[in-house]
Order: C-alpha cells, then sequence, then structure tokens
C-alpha cells in the first residue's frame, strides 16, 4: 500500500459553488490516470482542504460521494483516512436493485432481460469454463440438492441464484458478472415480493446443462438454460399478475 500523503498530485483550488462534486472528479481523475492507485491513502483532511480551498465540511461531503460510489473507504482511527477502493460490483448492483424499486426496471424488463444475457452467459461459459469452475458449478448443485432435500427453502433460493453468478464468473468476463450479479439480485428482489415457489424442473434442468457445459455444446446448453428460465419466468409473472389484481 503507498502513502500518498507527502505526494504531489496535483490538487488544485476549486470555485465554492458544487464544490463538492469538483473535488470528487478531481480525485477521479487521478484514479483514472494512474496517480491513485487502488490501496492508496489520500492526504490528510486538513491538508486536502487547503489544497482545494474549501471548507473540511464541503471535503467530507465530496468524500463521502465516493465512498457511496465505491472509490474510496473511509477508515477510522490513527491509522485511519480516505483510501482508494479496488474495483467493486457493490455500486451497479445497488444501482440495479434501486432502480428496480423505483419502478424503472420491471418484471416483464427483468425477466427478458435475464434470459438474453443467460443465453450469451452459457455460450461463453461454454468456451471458457475452466476445471475448477465446472467442479464449482458442480458443487453448488450437489448443495443445492441437499439443501432441497433437508427442506431448507432459503438456502436452497441462495445456492440457485449463486448457481448464475458461478456461471457468469465462467465467461472470466467482469462487466458479464457484474451484469449478472445485479440481475440475479433484482430477481431476487421480484421473489421476495411474489413470496417462494418451489418447482420441481430446477435439479433435472442444472444436471442437463452440466452435461452440456462438460461436453462443450454451446447450442444444446443455450436450449436447455432458455427452456428452464423461459418456463421459471413464465410462472414468476403469472404470480405477478395475480398479486396485482389481489
Amino acid at each position: 500500500m503507498t502513502d500518498t500523503t507527502a505526494s504531489p498530485l496535483g490538487f488544485a483550488p476549486i470555485a465554492p459553488q458544487r464544490a463538492f462534486e469538483e473535488i470528487a472528479a478531481q480525485i477521479r481523475a487521478l484514479v483514472a490516470g494512474g496517480k491513485l492507485k487502488p490501496g492508496d491513502r489520500l492526504p490528510a483532511e486538513r491538508e486536502l482542504s487547503a489544497r482545494f480551498n474549501v471548507s473540511r465540511n464541503t471535503l467530507r461531503e465530496a468524500l463521502r460521494s465516493l465512498e457511496l460510489a465505491g472509490m474510496i473507504e473511509l477508515r477510522k482511527g490513527a491509522s485511519g483516512g480516505a483510501f482508494v477502493m479496488p474495483g467493486s460490483s457493490g455500486v451497479v448492483v445497488g444501482g440495479m436493485r434501486d432502480l428496480y424499486h423505483l419502478g424503472a426496471i420491471t418484471p416483464e424488463h427483468l425477466t427478458e432481460a435475464r434470459i438474453w444475457l443467460s443465453e450469451i452467459v452459457v455460450r461463453v461459459a461454454c468456451e471458457r469454463a475452466t476445471e475448477d469452475d465446472l467442479a464449482a458449478l458442480e458443487a453448488n448443485v450437489d448443495a443445492a440438492a441437499r439443501a432441497h432435500k433437508a427442506g431448507v427453502f432459503p438456502e436452497h433460493s441462495r445456492l440457485h441464484r449463486e448457481f448464475h453468478n458461478l456461471l457468469a464468473a465462467a465467461t472470466h468476463n467482469p462487466i458479464i458478472q457484474v451484469t449478472m450479479e445485479g440481475v440475479t439480485e433484482v430477481v431476487q428482489q421480484f421473489v421476495v415480493n411474489i413470496g417462494p415457489e418451489p418447482n420441481t424442473y430446477t435439479m433435472p434442468s442444472r444436471r442437463r446443462l452440466l452435461k452440456h457445459l462438460r461436453a462443450r455444446d454451446s447450442a444444446a446448453a443455450v436450449r436447455e438454460m432458455t427452456r428452464f428460465l423461459e418456463r421459471l419466468q413464465a410462472n414468476y409473472l403469472a404470480l405477478w399478475s395475480a398479486r396485482q389484481r389481489d
């Protein structure tokens, strides 16, 4: 970890109107330019406020906005301060969840996008999945089968969500992974709204999909996933419509 408290990073004084946004923009630019890296600590509040020619309250507002964006972490204590964070999917996932709660993402949008995204994920995973990826997927399906047999629905549901994220991870593309995490999170919110609906076809479909992934048969794997999701989403939307009429 690099301590940049004594480094001339080139901070410039800013105008007072919307000052916190300008401060945040300068810090983002330093990260984008590589002058600040994950793990680096920003200069102390007193020094930063002097460099920007703003009050410490204005500076704190800027730092809080960067923290909410996942750019930095604010730590307390003698060894604390503002530290640049490594990349995280949390902000994207949280943003998609908020859009769903605000009504900008409808259940129809969600189910449609999930099918389209899963087709891409399955096709690429067939090409790129490593042995470790396949082993993780198989372990997930085995754990879900045990949870189903034990009647532990919350764990069973969590493992089903995890399966989609593991499958996305097998693409080895972080953008696809983050997008799938966001969609999976919103699906969970949707399921909470309509209530749990156990079914008998998920586990057999998972087993068939794993067989196709092992065989690197992308066409068969995509057909299996698409058929499964279309059936699942039709049930979800029917339940949603019923809840809306109640």
